[in-house]
């Protein structure tokens, strides 16, 4: 069935269209000037002195920890709920995630229970701003100077979240972002890494495409000749000008998108804020939502479960997802260890669900969305 509701994916308009003709008419259909063109905006826009782009979150991830050196007979401390891609990445490395519990509330990482998780393999912490959701960051970073660990954000769903009224990534010294058609805004596929560490700036560039010492577009513009030489082992995680002009284009709507994302979730949270089967998300006093998802939780108190809620309004045409999953209930993670209880990130992963949600999306159709949750939750 084809809903009538669905979680788009977004499409190209014509200011899209047109930078990544620009981009394909330069003949640059591998990391080009737009590329750095992107990475400009997007450090400008959060207050990092650097941005890497490559060519997914994924990548971004990996290739930070490759660069930080952690790998076999390392641990990273990584919530459980959260898209498999956090702690794939830590196993691309060859490190062990350690999987910690969220904080009810906000579906973070808890800071309070990181400190029993740590070990004297930990090397690092993994806190994930979830759907767009600042971690509370000051504790965190307390946990990690005290046990001289590094931390590595992912802030995959996370552009123009703010925590304590500063935009995330602008202060980290290592902050990978995700440009996946489901984010807020999209290169097709895409990620970047910021930081304010000059040297680690410099590795990531290295890493990302082969260890090569000179890039392409340097290469192309030294108007001599130039013989690159590769100083690591690299990987071909790079961006690509076309995905990279839609970057652009996309940044210039991104306080729009903001803007409409919050209003819609304020619509919903309104609509929902006296419902007795669900529970509606909330914003701590530090933290403002990008709204990358709206994720309520279906409660006991619900007339159906929140499977079953799904499942209804698909036969009405309205496509939902489940909420975050619990990565530590995968197969592929059957072999990793649970060393704490993970009570509060298994109820979240069996009670929340995503709504539709996006920038175009016309307020009669949520309209229809409310409708149809209302009438099934009571």
């Amino acid at each position: 069935m084809k809903p009538d509701i669905p979680i788009p994916i977004p499409f190209m308009d014509d200011e899209e269209k047109r930078l990544a003709g620009e981009a394909i008419a330069s003949g640059w259909v591998a990391q080009g000037p737009m590329v750095g063109r992107f990475e400009e905006l997007v450090a400008a826009y959060t207050g990092a002195k650097h941005a890497v782009a490559v060519s997914s979150c994924t990548a971004a991830l990996h290739v930070t920890l490759v660069a930080l050196r952690i790998g076999p007979g390392d641990e990273v401390i990584v919530p459980s709920l959260s898209f498999i891609a956090s702690a794939n990445a830590v196993r691309h490395a060859g490190a062990l995630p350690v999987f910690v519990d969220i904080d009810p509330t906000t579906y973070n990482i808890d800071p309070a229970r990181i400190e029993a998780a740590i070990t004297g393999a930990t090397r690092a912490i993994m806190p994930v701003h979830q759907i767009g959701l600042s971690c509370e960051m000051d504790a965190i970073r307390a946990i990690a100077k005290k046990h001289n660990l590094l931390i590595i954000e992912d802030g995959a769903c996370a552009i123009g979240s703010l925590y304590r009224g500063k935009r995330l990534g602008g202060e980290s010294p290592a902050f990978a972002m995700s440009f996946h058609p489901r984010k807020v805004i999209t290169t097709g596929e895409g990620g970047m890494v910021l930081t304010n560490d000059a040297a680690l700036e410099r590795k990531l560039r290295l890493l990302r495409h082969h260890g090569m010492s000179v890039s392409d577009l340097d290469r192309h513009k030294a108007g001599g000749l130039v013989t690159e030489s590769y100083e690591l082992v690299g990987y071909n995680y790079r961006m690509s000008d076309v995905q990279a002009a839609l970057g652009v284009a996309q940044m210039a709507k991104l306080d729009y998108i903001l803007e409409r994302r919050r209003t819609l979730a304020d619509r919903y949270s309104q609509a929902f804020s006296h419902a007795k089967g669900l529970a509606i998300p909330r914003e701590p006093d530090y933290a403002r939502h990008n709204w990358q998802s709206y994720m309520p939780r279906v409660t006991r108190e619900s007339k159906t479960g929140r499977d079953d809620l799904m499942a209804r309004l698909l036969a009405r045409g309205i496509a939902t997802r489940r909420g975050i999953m619990a990565i530590h209930r995968e197969p592929a993670y059957r072999d990793v260890p649970v060393r704490h209880p993970l009570t509060e990130t298994e109820r979240a992963n069996d009670e929340c669900i995503i709504l539709p949600l996006y920038p175009s999306m016309p307020e009669a159709q949520q309209d229809r969305v409310i409708e149809e949750v209302l009438a099934a939750v009571g």
